[in-house]
């Protein structure tokens, strides 16, 4: 038969199509590996926005701060007991600050170890839309499922706090990827990583052991059972060791419940908290998601034991739960008429998009709201900086009693981690603490001890920093003041300040007038006011007030005081002497700042003391 002149010689289609084909799919990997960068910038992006954000934050982090800290510059750090223990957990994210100097480029420690937070976060997103994929989800299924737990409030606001669950929860996502590695493809070394991966996880948080069915459910799935048993034997062995010789420095525990809630955390996101409880259920039923439905399942009733702190099953939970949502959305997609039933045209179609579009406008109303809770001030930090700023002011290298939070800020700023004496290893040490630093939750940890609640006990507040659950307060070991004696010397000071302020050799007003008259400044400034205005008439500008020490009831210790003679009046104060001598004179526009060291002694106002 004569070949016609346009028709292609033979074994030239099949190349031409094989050609297409490969063309094709580079396209197609091309397409992939551009949403997921950009997916991936958009997760890391958007907690980095709120890294420095403390609203909601667990009781928790404080502690990790301190050991990865501790860790991290090779000192010791004895913690409170309560907030558990995952030394795995503490050296990944003590490698992390290693290699990459995070305590070196952040001033704020727990911003350093957040960043760990933010890796995790976007390797999570990565493993999310490889194992999406594999388990058979269409292209755009496995991008919402990504996007999804990129954008949501409750997933940002979660996945930023310095939690070890976020390192586990990766091992856990990347044991299940390599579970659902395809049978033809599945080798030897796929099944070994998957059981050290799973390993690893439940080293670094005990709740991921939960995700043991999902992991085993798929390796079922394979149809292997000689590579299901080599698994589990790899995985058991493991364990056996981690929890038997090496338990002293591998086994983990959990921390003891505190706040938040799992109200403060559902608040940012109740939409993705209702689709992720509804997807859980539907995904029971459906073949590709019912193993990570079972484990997901298991892991959201963990949630209602009050025994187990609510963010560690909810960041075991988070990465979980978009994939069900994604897969409950491909099946409604996919749906098919039943056999033997007519289909009215367009109308799931339209049911679908309706569906879709209410969803969308609810979610993105919640998220508006859960945004405007992250993006708090963070309080809590400037408070703590306060503090140790102040702290170096009056009684630098002091020893001083701390908890979690205050020993992690001191010991980052230089000062020497032996003179830190945590409230959880007073019990273990010859050093009496001169001072106490403490946070909200540090005074409520410290009855726990009694070592540290009889130092507690004989302490008088200094300074205050912050408030409610953010304060840090500042004490004197050893200073507690008798509240009859304090009620006199407060009388003494009101009476004299008021016969200071009606002198008509002191000119004041407005509020040194009325500091004057509510008994509010030392007494070693009014006796000194009193002596200098004999000689001369004087003017005072201002009692500058400490920050912190006001809030806490300290009487006004600086002075910026003026007259015809302002080299006469600091001659004065630099020639005062004892009890009377200022820790410092200086020169400053509008007059002479006078400031006493704390803490004056009683009875200098003697004749004032009864009305």
């Amino acid at each position: 038969m004569a070949q016609h002149r346009g028709d292609a010689p033979p074994g030239r289609a099949p190349a031409s199509i094989d050609g297409r084909r490969r063309v094709e799919t580079a396209a197609r990997r091309l397409l992939s590996i551009d949403v997921v960068l950009t997916l991936l910038v958009v997760t890391g992006g958007v907690r980095v926005l709120d890294l420095a954000s403390t609203a909601p934050a667990p009781a928790t982090e404080p502690a990790t701060v301190a050991h990865v800290f501790a860790l991290s510059h090779l000192t010791s750090f004895t913690g409170t007991g309560g907030t558990g223990t995952s030394p795995f957990g503490w050296a990944q994210l003590a490698g992390y600050a290693l290699v990459s100097r995070a305590f070196e480029r952040n001033l704020v420690p727990v911003t350093a170890v957040r960043e760990t937070m933010v890796v995790a976060a976007v390797l999570c997103a990565v493993l999310l839309w490889i194992l999406a994929r594999r388990l058979g989800l269409p292209f755009w299924a496995a991008t919402t499922a990504v996007v999804l737990m990129a954008v949501s409030p409750l997933a940002i606001g979660l996945q930023r706090v310095a939690i070890v669950e976020h390192l586990a929860v990766t091992w856990v996502l990347a044991a299940l990827v390599l579970a659902a590695t395809p049978r033809e493809r599945a080798r030897p070394w796929h099944d070994v990583l998957a059981a050290l991966c799973l390993l690893a996880a439940v080293l670094t948080a005990p709740l991921a052991l939960l995700a043991l069915p999902a992991a085993g459910w798929l390796l079922v799935r394979r149809r292997e059972d000689s590579r299901v048993a080599f698994t589990a034997v790899v995985f058991t062995l493991g364990l056996g060791i981690a929890f038997g010789p090496a338990g002293p420095a591998l086994r983990p525990e959990l921390p003891e419940p505190g706040p938040p809630g799992i109200a403060a955390w559902v608040a940012l996101d109740p939409v993705f908290v209702v689709l992720s409880m509804v997807a859980i259920v539907a995904g029971m039923v459906l073949p590709r998601t019912r193993p990570l439905a079972v484990s997901a399942l298991l892991i959201a009733a963990v949630l209602a034991l009050p025994a187990i702190p609510v963010e560690l099953p909810l960041a075991l939970l988070v990465p979980l739960t978009p994939l069900l949502i994604a897969e409950v959305a491909a099946t409604v997609a996919a749906g098919r008429r039943p056999a033997g039933h007519r289909l009215v045209p367009m109308r799931h179609p339209v049911s679908a998009l309706v569906l879709a579009a209410v969803l969308t406008l609810v979610s993105v109303a919640g998220w508006v709201h859960g945004f405007g809770r992250l993006s708090s001030a963070p309080s809590g930090g400037v408070a703590l900086t306060q503090a140790r700023e102040w702290l170096r002011d009056n009684a630098s290298g002091a020893v001083v009693l701390v908890d979690d939070a205050s020993w992690t800020e001191l010991a980052a700023h230089g000062w020497p981690t032996g003179s830190l004496i945590t409230i959880g290893s007073c019990a273990a040490t010859c050093a009496t603490p001169e001072w106490a630093v403490l946070t909200a939750s540090g005074q409520r940890d410290g009855p726990r001890f009694p070592a540290a609640s009889a130092f507690l006990a004989g302490t008088a507040k200094v300074a205050v920093f912050g408030s409610g659950p953010d304060a840090i307060t500042v004490s004197r070991v050893g200073e507690s003041a008798d509240p009859l004696g304090e009620t006199e010397e407060s009388g003494a000071r009101t009476r004299a300040g008021a016969a200071l302020a009606s002198s008509k050799q002191v000119q004041c007003e407005g509020r040194t007038r009325d500091a004057l008259n509510a008994g509010q400044v030392d007494p070693r400034l009014i006796a000194t006011v009193a002596a200098l205005a004999t000689f001369r008439p004087i003017r005072l500008v201002d009692f500058p007030s400490a920050t912190g020490e006001v809030a806490a009831g300290q009487p006004l210790r600086r002075l910026v005081v003026s007259g015809n003679d302002e080299a006469a009046i600091a001659d004065f104060y630099t020639g005062q002497r004892a009890t009377f001598e200022p820790a410092s004179v200086t020169r400053v526009p509008g007059g002479v700042l006078v400031t006493y060291p704390l803490f004056p002694p009683p009875g200098l106002l003697t004749p004032f003391s009864a009305p």
